[in-house]
């Protein structure tokens, strides 16, 4: 890559910082390390990075008070990369922002194609009027979706839920949120709701709705639209 992606890495452990930093310059990605939150905070204010990979369990805060303190002035991507594999840590980092999480020990190679989810999303997505994904296709103009170049009949709902998965590509919703922004405040309890609507977009969009490719679910969480252009 001509410029440098900048990475932001908030851990107080050596070790994982100098495996990730291996990892990551590896993949032509510039890195800068913070071993608490105030330092990292600090960083991200100043060194204007691409994306933040944030641990929770810091020595001076928890990273969920960073997340917050970031998430109050900045929209950057943040990967939570954390020993805690609860849905309730998980669940409550991504309702306070987070855009992705993933566990401890990690898979490189998960780790990079998180990565490179999460920057192509928020550099392309706010000035595109369509996006392609592997075989489909979003028209966000004509609100219109298709598949091999043919245009599929989408109810107005799974139109929108489509939309949201689209518009976060790499990026895990949970149900809450979900449920929010496609059906309103009074919906967040629904998931059952959620789950059939769902299946019917599978139905439409995969090519085997049991094997799904593109919509997966991220059990007790909510769902992912995974990206097929890496």
């Amino acid at each position: 890559m001509s410029t440098k992606h900048v990475i932001l890495i908030i851990d107080d452990e050596s070790q994982i910082r100098r495996i990730l930093r291996i990892t990551l310059e590896s993949a032509e990605y510039k890195v800068i390390e913070a071993e608490n939150g105030k330092d990292g905070i600090i960083q991200a204010a100043t060194t204007h990075p691409n994306l933040i990979i944030l641990d929770l369990g810091l020595p001076d805060q928890d990273g969920y008070s960073v997340l917050k303190e970031v998430r109050a002035w900045s929209s950057l991507p943040v990967i939570i990369l954390s020993v805690r594999n609860s849905e309730e840590d998980i669940v409550r980092a991504l309702d306070l922002g987070a855009d992705d999480y993933i566990t401890k020990p990690f898979n490189s190679s998960e780790l990079l194609a998180r990565i490179r989810a999460n920057i192509r999303r928020t550099q392309n997505v706010e000035n595109e009027s369509f996006l392609i994904n592997g075989e489909l296709k979003i028209d966000f103009v004509k609100r219109v979706v298709y598949k091999k170049n043919n245009e599929l009949k989408l109810t107005n709902t799974e139109y929108l839920l489509l939309f949201l998965l689209f518009k976060n590509i790499g990026k895990v919703l949970t149900h809450n949120y979900v449920l929010k922004e496609v059906w309103g405040p009074s919906h967040t309890e629904d998931s059952q709701y959620l789950r059939v609507f769902i299946g019917q977009i599978r139905k439409k969009i995969e090519d085997d709705a049991s094997r799904p490719k593109y919509i997966v679910t991220e059990s007790g969480v909510g769902y992912r639209m995974k990206s097929l252009n890496i």
